[in-house]
């Protein structure tokens, strides 16, 4: 079941494998549900007529997104190579207690087709496809969605205490294209491809598996909702498995696609 947002006429509805729902389902109420509730209430929901209008970014306004970060070899070393406490990321990758830091609250968030945008004291930024987990408010796994977390590597380089700076800003998190509704046993080995455009030419193309996840999600979703309440749900960004090289920055006007599994999202670096 694949749940997505539209906007049509100043207002946003949701539907269900391309057929609107009841005004009434909105994301956040549906997570308020225990996961097999929701599946029931979808299977048995009356579905309208085809949706219609733009496609939004498959979150609520006030819904938060979350990350993990250093999940993958790929992504220590990444952050290795940028930093100057290189030995931090190490010791991060190896702990039982993984990073995992706010991203976004749901009227920030991007959809696919929708501008990105990389800092202007920033001289080295880059996007990271990641696998997305949606969780309900009793800690269940519902679904997955792809995501960006887009980074300035040069500002988290210079001092891992600047990492909301590097991370958090306007146009840094994109997730899309929708919300592939499933059971947690079913999201694994996970392709993730990327493929970054400047120019009518790809200038990055790179693919990657979550089956190199060091960490399991449900350990992931545990730390995250361990001493934290999400009553209508959380988005949690599960780290980033292909980086481009350190001679690779993007710039204004590049086009970033982001294939995880079946979901895809598509953006344009803001000039």
């Amino acid at each position: 079941m694949l749940l997505t947002k539209h906007k049509t006429n100043n207002k946003t509805h949701w539907a269900l494998d391309g057929r609107s729902l009841s005004e009434s389902h909105s994301l956040s109420t549906l997570l308020e549900m225990p996961r097999e509730a929701i599946f029931q209430l979808l299977k048995n929901s009356s579905k309208g007529e085809t949706a219609i209008g733009g496609m939004e970014a498959p979150i609520d306004p006030m819904q938060e997104v979350w990350a993990a970060g250093v999940t993958y070899l790929r992504s220590r070393d990444a952050r290795r190579a940028e930093s100057t406490v290189a030995d931090m990321y190490e010791k991060v990758y190896e702990a039982e207690r993984p990073e995992i830091f706010s991203k976004s609250l749901g009227w920030r968030v991007a959809g696919s087709g929708a501008p990105i945008r990389i800092r202007k004291d920033s001289q080295w930024n880059v996007p990271e496809p990641e696998l997305v987990l949606v969780i309900n408010r009793h800690r269940e796994i519902v679904g997955y969605c792809a995501g960006n977390d887009v980074s300035s590597r040069d500002i988290e380089g210079e001092n891992p205490l600047y990492l909301p700076q590097a991370k958090i800003y306007n146009g840094s998190c994109a997730l899309g294209h929708g919300i592939l509704l499933c059971e947690p046993d079913e999201i694994k080995n996970i392709p993730i491809q990327l493929e970054i455009q400047r120019g009518n030419k790809t200038i990055f193309s790179g693919e990657a598996n979550t089956s190199t996840m060091k960490r399991n999600l449900a350990e992931l979703v545990e730390f995250l909702t361990r001493e934290l309440d999400f009553p209508q749900g959380v988005f949690l960004m599960t780290g980033t498995c292909l980086v481009p090289g350190n001679d690779f920055t993007l710039q204004p006007e590049d086009i970033v696609i982001i294939q995880v599994g079946e979901l895809r999202i598509m953006n344009q670096v803001a000039i």
